[in-house]
């Protein structure tokens, strides 16, 4: 498969995954499940070594390695070592915007999902509580590892979308972060505006780790925790509301639905925040196509045009004021972020 030279080796990698086909897509669920690039360096690494590490198979592991190397992931030297590329290296735990995660949660229980698209394709219906008996979100209560693995996903332990920093939080006196994991995104609005309050919302298991994410960051006292779902009740009390990343778990009719809580919660001169990947309203073939695939076979979501977002929010009552976008390129993760106020 071609790469394009121009994107940065994340974006390389994630066209990789996204675009090579079934073989390729598990083979890096495998390196980064196994956490092979954690293991290599510079210096080549025995797969003896890296199957003990791994605890893998050393023939196995040699055999998925020799692919990896084939795709530009790892490099082969001589006597069965290996080494970390730089395209690899984007699979790293510590690497800035890492894939790792990424990678395990859609290489996973997600990607089995796909073996029963059909469902979907007929019914309408996410494979995913096909083949798992349950809905993704009431799986991830029930499985720590894969529900960390999903936060870390949504970026809630690494930095905030990028676009966030384009808006001027300087007028809100108290931001509700509704859906925000651990907080991380909320955190950062908070230290970069020392008189604000905060209020994080998200299901029970979604905020484990949100208290001490939030002093470490040294805003805990500044912010109230909620661990309860937000289509029961949104909570009262911010000027600023922010949805980023979650509108897209879900469909039209529960997506309005969320919005109308929030709206109804807004005060006078209160705004909300939508930030989510936007598909293009162009023709012809993105990468962010792929993706509104997967949020339907897993969520039984959608990813939507700027026009669709915008006529959900008027649904529920909103009228959008401005928009800001992410860096421009391939990459289905790059998001967009609407501001809305009551219309």
């Amino acid at each position: 498969m071609r790469i394009d030279q121009s994107e940065t080796p994340g974006e390389q990698l994630l066209r990789l995954h996204l675009m090579g086909g079934p073989w390729i897509n598990q083979s890096i669920y495998v390196a980064a499940s196994l956490g092979i690039a954690d293991q290599l360096g510079d210096e080549p690494q025995p797969v003896s070594v890296l199957a003990k590490a791994c605890e893998a198979n050393e023939d196995a592991l040699f055999r998925f390695c020799r692919t990896l190397a084939g795709l530009g992931i790892l490099r082969a030297h001589p006597g069965r070592s290996f080494t970390i590329t730089e395209l690899g290296a984007a699979l790293r735990s510590d690497a800035p915007n890492t894939l790792r995660w990424g990678i395990m949660l859609h290489g996973g229980e997600t990607f089995r999902a796909w073996g029963e698209v059909l469902h979907t394709v007929r019914t309408g219906k996410p494979a995913f509580d096909q083949v798992f008996g349950r809905s993704f979100f009431d799986y991830l209560s029930t499985n720590p590892e894969y529900n960390e693995i999903f936060h870390r996903t949504m970026g809630v332990t690494d930095r905030p979308p990028e676009v966030l920093a384009e808006y001027d939080f300087s007028r809100a006196k108290v931001v509700a972060d509704i859906g925000g994991g651990i907080g991380t995104l909320l955190a950062t609005v908070l230290v970069d505006n020392p008189g604000m309050r905060g209020i994080l919302q998200d299901l029970p298991e979604g905020v484990r780790g949100a208290a001490e994410n939030l002093a470490g960051h040294g805003v805990a006292d500044r912010c109230t925790v909620i661990g309860a779902s937000f289509f029961d009740s949104v909570p009262a009390g911010a000027d600023t509301y922010v949805l980023s990343r979650v509108l897209h778990n879900w469909d039209d009719e529960q997506a309005v639905a969320l919005l109308r809580g929030i709206r109804a919660r807004l005060p006078e001169g209160g705004r909300l925040l939508v930030v989510d990947h936007l598909l293009p309203e162009t023709e012809g073939f993105h990468p962010a196509l792929l993706a509104d695939l997967q949020m339907l076979v897993v969520l039984g979501g959608k990813d939507r045009t700027e026009r669709e977002l915008e006529e959900l929010l008027a649904e529920a009552g909103f009228a959008v004021t401005a928009r800001w976008d992410g860096p421009v390129g391939t990459s289905p993760r790059v998001d967009s972020m609407l501001e809305a106020v009551p219309g």
